[in-house]
């Protein structure tokens, strides 16, 4: 389940109908799918895809997404350290990024134009999807990361981010 927090405000909410209308307003889309399969940390990409097919592909379809994978963070992640940093510096995509929690969690923060920073701790069973332009970062964590998440997209060329340079992340890691 879904936490929505605001530093400045110290705001917490964690109904998933208010994240999903707190997101909703500001152009992110947030739902939540059931997430019943459990995997070992071995686990194919095939096998995860696979898994979620059902929900996959009528979404896919209605949406125009054509591609997916899964990005798999755990004990067994080589080079941690340097995987982390490049999620957690502020940056776009030129589309829209879709992520479906299939277990673990991990944190997307918000940089949008005119309103408060804010974070959403994404859990197993949600699915947001970050409109294309929208600054944003993502932490798996520092210590013990865990995240399995299924990544969608029109085009392969949409995962390249576009870092802002900004440094307003560093605020808050």
């Amino acid at each position: 389940m879904a936490v929505l927090s605001i530093p400045s405000t110290g705001q917490e909410i964690k109904d998933p109908a208010e994240i999903k209308q707190y997101l909703n307003q500001r152009g992110v889309f947030f739902a939540q799918w059931e997430a019943s399969v459990v995997f070992e940390d071995t686990a194919s990409q095939e096998e995860i895809l696979e898994a979620y097919r059902h929900e996959l592909e009528p979404y896919m379809s209605a949406n125009g997404y054509t591609t997916a994978d899964v990005i798999s963070i755990n004990k067994l992640t080589e080079n941690y350290d340097a995987v982390r940093a490049k999620f957690l510096s502020e940056h776009t995509h030129s589309e829209d990024e879709v992520r479906f929690f299939v277990d673990g969690q991990g944190l997307f923060w918000f940089n949008l134009d005119g309103h408060d920073v804010f974070n959403v701790l994404c859990q197993s069973g949600d699915l947001i999807s970050v409109p294309a332009g929208t600054k944003h970062w993502f932490d798996a964590g520092e210590k013990n990361p865990f995240v399995k998440a299924i990544r969608i997209f029109i085009d392969t060329s949409g995962w390249v981010p576009e870092y802002t340079h900004s440094g307003i992340e560093q605020k808050y890691i």
